[in-house]
């Protein structure tokens, strides 16, 4: 029974949310995801409605049917039963000869005079009924129904010569009651039992769950079995691009042989299939001319720095052989000797740090041997200090020696640029630490800096060629752009990586290497 509805404050407020984990995010955890799954789901779904729809309607219409036919029969018997049942005597003895000839088991009969209920009785079928033997004899008292209060005014407010009306009596199931008007100015009442309907109704509803059920299941294995048919041209899309979605593409030269079988355009995967294959083929060939171009450039770039070494050194040794003159030279001259020395230096080095990056990218080779990376720290950060004094340097060095394979000048070089990058873009008075360690067969070196910091957009391409500083990074300091673009270079040919990571207030770049077995 329900309770009266809530107003007010109470009813308008804001929801009362369940416990933790319940609610709409368990909805989403618990709702399927693939394609499949959806598709199943929803067909079941489909079919639970439809199957509870039609169960409910025919439960209905037998209901109705049954309901029918129970006020015809009350129609057709008529208040005999009723009409039998007369005043109790003096002292509340039965009197009456009731008549039950043609009344069903559970046929109930009132007579109620002036709205108060005379009698009341129930046909039991026993074989002490009157009719049952002899046709009509004194009634039994076991037949006879003590009705309460609310029974009897239940009784007295059925609209007489109306229709059936479906009544529930405290001393009686339900029942379905029809009263119409006696010959002695009373009302007779007439009823049959709901339970025959209720009973018959309920096994419709047990039959109709066990043939849902067994329907149900075997469309759910037959819609699963179909779905999968259906869906597997989708699947060879699916694997399709999963397998080109493995392949490196960021450089070198990448054959995209990948297809999808199924480019059927009658079909919408079909469709997806060949507009799929269309696109791997025009990045297949904006892949190949990538690849002609960075070779065109890689030789150009070892060809020119190639070129590039004899004429800077014959700069240079002209500059140092002028330096060197016994006799007197002006003042300018020295200077300017001094400047194309420095310049020629400069220009040395930036051509053999392009050298390195073309035989690097030209996947030469690197010399493999034992590398003790504690000696190459504590080398490196001593030079680093000497040429950087006004910084303050840490090192956090294992107690015991971290070995790698690789080449030792090449590491040198990667430790000793990360110390001179952080020496060149840190102001004094920064302190500069690098910290080496090796957990998990993988070794650690981090060179981190407490200096301002680098925008993301900057570290975002650090490690790319011929990127310098933002504003706040003069062109003085002599950068070339080259030094992290080398560190990546090195590392990655030694099969580890390399990561930066600033804000305000320290940077740090960090080197994995694998270690040794």
């Amino acid at each position: 029974m329900t309770g009266p509805a809530v107003t007010g404050p109470a009813a308008s407020g804001p929801a009362v949310s369940g416990p933790a984990g319940t609610g709409p995010s368990v909805i989403r955890r618990m709702a399927p995801r693939t394609i499949r799954a959806r598709l199943l789901a929803g067909l079941l779904a489909l079919l639970v409605l439809t199957c509870g729809g039609v169960g409910l309607a025919t439960t209905e219409a037998l209901r109705h049917f049954l309901v029918a036919r129970l006020d015809q029969q009350l129609s057709d018997t008529g208040g005999r039963y009723a009409a039998s049942l007369e005043h109790q005597g003096a002292g509340g003895t039965a009197t009456a000869r009731s008549d039950t000839r043609a009344q069903a088991p559970g046929t109930f009969g009132a007579r109620l005079l002036h709205g108060t209920v005379t009698n009341a009785g129930v046909v039991d079928g026993d074989a002490d009924d009157p009719g049952v033997a002899a046709g009509s004899r004194p009634a039994d008292t076991d037949d006879l129904v003590q009705l309460t209060a609310a029974d009897q005014r239940a009784l007295a407010a059925l609209p007489v010569g109306g229709p059936a009306a479906s009544v529930r009596l405290a001393a009686l199931p339900g029942y379905r009651l029809r009263a119409t008007a006696g010959l002695d100015g009373d009302v007779l009442v007439t009823g049959l039992p709901l339970e025959p309907v209720e009973q018959t109704v309920h096994q419709l509803i047990m039959v109709e769950l066990i043939v849902f059920a067994v329907a149900l299941a075997v469309t759910g294995v037959a819609a699963a079995l179909w779905i999968r048919f259906s869906l597997r041209p989708l699947g060879r899309v699916v694997a399709a691009a999963e397998g080109v979605s493995a392949l490196p593409l960021a450089s070198g030269e990448v054959e995209l042989s990948v297809r999808v079988p199924d480019d059927d355009s009658r079909t919408e995967v079909g469709r997806v299939g060949a507009a799929l294959n269309r696109m791997l083929g025009h990045v297949e060939d904006a892949l190949a001319q990538r690849h002609t171009v960075e070779e065109r450039l890689r030789a150009f770039a070892a060809d020119a720095s190639h070129e590039l070494r004899s004429p800077v050194a014959t700069v240079r040794g002209h500059a140092e052989l002028a330096l060197r003159h016994p006799g007197p030279l002006p003042e300018q001259v020295t200077h300017s000797l001094t400047r194309i020395d420095a310049e020629s230096q400069r220009m040395g080095a930036l051509v053999e740090d392009l050298l390195l990056l073309a035989r690097l990218d030209a996947g030469r080779p690197l010399a493999v041997g034992e590398v003790d990376l504690t000696r190459v720290a504590l080398d490196c950060t001593a030079d680093a200090r000497a040429a950087g004094p006004g910084h303050r340097w840490r090192l956090e060095l294992p107690e015991e020696p971290v070995l790698v394979t690789g080449d030792a000048d090449r590491l040198r070089q990667v430790v000793a640029n990360l110390l001179a990058n952080a020496r060149t873009h840190a102001p004094e008075g920064t302190e500069v630490t690098l910290r080496l360690e090796e957990r998990a067969g993988r070794v650690r070196l981090t060179v981190t800096d407490t200096g301002p910091g680098i925008e993301p957009e900057l570290a975002a391409m650090a490690f790319e060629r011929f990127v310098r500083g933002d504003r706040s990074r003069s062109r003085a300091a002599g950068s070339t752009g080259l030094g992290l673009a080398i560190v990546r270079a090195v590392v990655t040919a030694h099969g580890g990586t390399v990561d930066l990571a600033s804000r305000p207030g320290s940077t740090a770049v960090t080197v994995l290497l694998p270690g040794q077995p």
